[in-house]
């Protein structure tokens, strides 16, 4: 028994750790890659397929229902099942699936392939990064998820311009077919160098039956609720008796799942977590992450193409630079977590990232380009230096074999706070630009002097073009009509950058509640 610890407990990697490291992210980036790559392609996968917009959008929902109920079930597959194999199974699974996705000649054969593809993406981040975290000694697990975070906070960003990019000169298969060599190189790099710790191969052959109740609750509830943050604005939320229904339904099926969770001797999701004050605290920290960079990265090409006029591709430009800042800081993170407390850590990245989301307040009709650039590059300048402690602080009093369990709980908690805070935005936007309209409309009227002088402006302007009085009246009206909408839903996302700055200055002082990490770690207590 005793050599059996000293195995355990001193085991370290057959291969070099940063080339692991390096592994896994590259199925990391083809992941995170391809929940955001679709998006610009939709309407063409309509057009092709003789679908309309609507129905189209459900590649994009389908995938991520999918992957949102394999998250929270992950770390206990990979208990189940050894991580290795299931890592590779979801590899192998999602490569294939893309090849699918890319040769399916109807609208419902795609969303099968693509539910079971999310079913595949979606076990591949909290594979990788509970074997980061078993890989790399507590001093260097700053750095190695630094290399995570690259491609986790970077390819969202990217995703919008290569997804433009391809559909403008090739077609919208070709979004799905180059995850396809990738995942080829990822699954042969990974049957090389990745191996399970032998902790892990003895829980496994200790694991427990099925929890069967569990597994179809859990499936249920994040199911619905994933279907009620992506469709309840389009369907005016509680107004739609689906909506309400769905709704109903996760909030009971979650409800039971939470109860039932507790109890149980073997959970599938192990609740009892979330009582450590290091993990309780990261996993709401990871949720609010969640919300402000998926939910950012929604907002701001919706704004530069709904009201700018900008193209997908022009609008993926604006935000990408941001992406070239989070891969400068994601290193520096890296290297100062192991150097200062992680918690003042967390504390200056949000500071950094209220401040940067209440500069974009100052966005209006008349902004350029390059200014976007900055903005945005100041925006997410300070994520590093929230990301990368977090999941260091995630791990610290939590024994080692609680490490799966960790990261599957972690990551679902961030993409469900994406999923969240983006159907929050998107009705927040929506409700606010019709009490600005209502508020400008007041001022649209005969008799006031702004209007009248923009109506009898504009009238001269397309006289002067060869319009006659009455047309050029009529046009003068309906474009100060159309005006006054612009500026509207203006308001509406400075009102929405508003929100999400006092949110997150909010949050500063909460990483302090969280325990420092230990500077030393006797062997016994995991490396």
């Amino acid at each position: 028994m005793p050599e059996q610890s000293i195995d355990i407990h001193d085991w370290k990697p057959a291969h070099n750790p940063w080339a692991i490291a390096l592994t896994v992210t590259l199925a990391t980036f083809m992941e995170v890659l391809d929940t955001s790559i679709a998006n610009v392609a939709l309407p063409h996968i309509a057009g092709s397929l003789g679908a309309s917009q609507e129905e189209a959008t459900w590649v994009l929902t389908s995938y991520l229902v999918s992957s949102a109920i394999v998250l929270p079930i992950s770390g206990w597959l990979m208990a189940r099942f050894g991580r290795k194999r299931f890592y590779m199974a979801c590899v192998i699974m999602f490569t294939c699936c893309s090849m699918l996705c890319g040769l399916a000649p109807t609208l419902p054969l795609l969303i099968l392939a693509r539910i079971l593809q999310g079913a595949g993406g979606g076990g591949l981040a909290p594979s990788e990064q509970a074997i980061l975290a078993d890989t790399f000694p507590i001093a260097k697990r700053g750095q190695a998820f630094a290399v995570y975070g690259m491609a986790v906070v970077c390819a969202p960003a990217i995703g919008p311009t290569l997804g433009g990019w391809i559909t403008d000169n090739f077609n919208w298969h070709w979004i799905f077919f180059i995850n396809v060599p990738v995942g080829l190189i990822s699954l042969y790099l990974s049957h090389r160098m990745v191996e399970d710790p032998p902790y892990l191969k003895v829980k496994t052959k200790n694991i427990g039956k099925v929890d069967t109740v569990g597994l179809g609750l859990v499936a249920l509830g994040v199911g619905c609720l994933e279907f009620v943050l992506d469709k309840g604005q389009e369907k005016d939320w509680f107004g739609d008796p689906k909506i309400t229904f769905f709704a109903i339904l996760a909030a009971c099926a979650l409800t039971f799942f939470v109860w039932w969770e507790w109890h149980h001797p073997d959970p599938i999701v192990d609740l009892k977590l979330l009582k450590n004050r290091n993990f309780g605290t990261a996993v709401f920290l990871q949720f609010v992450l969640g919300m402000v960079l998926f939910g950012s990265t929604v907002i701001i090409p919706q704004f530069l193409q709904v009201l700018m006029g900008y193209t997908a591709q022009r609008a993926g430009e604006a935000i990408s630079p941001g992406a070239v800042v989070l891969m400068f800081m994601m290193p520096i993170a890296g290297r100062l977590v192991s150097r200062m407390d992680a918690r003042l850590m967390v504390a200056i990245g949000y500071t950094v990232t209220a401040v940067g989301l209440y500069n974009l307040t100052r966005l209006d009709l008349d902004v350029g380009f390059s200014t976007i650039v900055l903005w945005r590059m100041f925006q997410v300048a300070g994520l590093a230096f929230v990301f990368i402690p977090i999941s260091t602080l995630n791990y610290v009093g939590v024994p080692r074999d609680k490490n799966n369990q960790i990261s599957s709980f972690s990551n679902f908690a961030r993409n469900l706070g994406g999923s969240v805070g983006t159907a929050m935005l998107t009705t927040f936007i929506e409700r606010t630009q019709q009490t600005h309209q209502t508020a400008l409309a007041a001022n649209v009227v005969s008799g006031s002097p702004a209007y009248t002088h923009f109506v009898d402006a504009t009238k001269t302007a397309l006289m002067s073009l060869g319009r006659g009085a009455d047309q050029a009246t009529q046009m003068a009206t309906g474009q100060a009509y159309q005006t006054m909408l612009r500026q509207a839903s203006m308001l509406s996302y400075q009102n929405a950058f508003w929100a999400l700055s006092v949110t997150i200055a909010c949050l500063i002082p909460l990483p302090f509640i969280m325990r420092k990490p230990p500077k030393h770690v006797a062997p016994a207590a995991g490396h």
